[in-house]
């Protein structure tokens, strides 16, 4: 959902892509450093101390940032590479599950949701790359793509419901999975 807005965002995009390449880093730092943010909010979320749910939701966000940032640097500097997209995915699986892990360590929301939760993200994931190994685009394809289901954790979670930000992204990965499933199914019986 959020990918199709991106079409509109481009040129601020390209903004941002411009300034962070003008560092002379690579897309594949930036995707570290996404990575390395996601990694921490994590851990915060895991130690569960008093302002963990608003410090992992930012540092959540500032992942985010970078994840947009990463692909911006490569778009700009025309530094795509299928390496990098590999790389960039990798990581965005590892982090979201270690996301849902420190949810999960520090006690905020019951296991079995956590467990539906990354069952569900995995596989809106699993849809799309068995999809386009197929020939099949399914990126902008459901309402709940990780960026969404990020975001929601986020904000919700920084205003303290927590749980009901898990409950959420179970049913929008589940949603979206229903959709991705339509839509492949759909065109490969064409």
């Amino acid at each position: 959902m959020l990918n199709n807005i991106r079409k509109s965002l481009q040129p601020h995009l390209e903004k941002i892509g411009t300034s962070f390449a003008s560092t002379g880093l690579s897309p594949n730092f930036w995707t570290g450093i996404g990575f390395f943010f996601a990694i921490v909010s994590a851990i915060v979320y895991g130690l569960n101390f008093e302002f963990s749910l608003l410090i992992g939701g930012a540092l959540l966000l500032i992942s985010g940032f970078f994840d947009i940032v990463d692909g911006q640097v490569a778009h700009v500097t025309k530094k795509t590479s299928k390496q990098g997209a590999f790389l960039d995915s990798v990581f965005d699986k590892i982090a979201e599950v270690s996301i849902f892990l420190g949810i999960l360590i520090g006690g905020f929301v019951d296991p079995y949701l956590i467990f539906l939760a990354i069952t569900l993200s995995l596989l809106v994931s699993y849809t799309r790359a068995r999809a386009e190994s197929l020939g099949i685009k399914l990126q902008g394809i459901g309402i709940g793509e990780r960026a969404e289901r990020l975001l929601v954790i986020a904000i919700v979670g920084m205003i303290g419901f927590i749980e009901y930000a898990v409950i959420i992204v179970i049913i929008i990965a589940g949603i979206t999975l229903i959709q991705r499933t339509i839509v492949a199914a759909r065109q490969l019986r064409e």
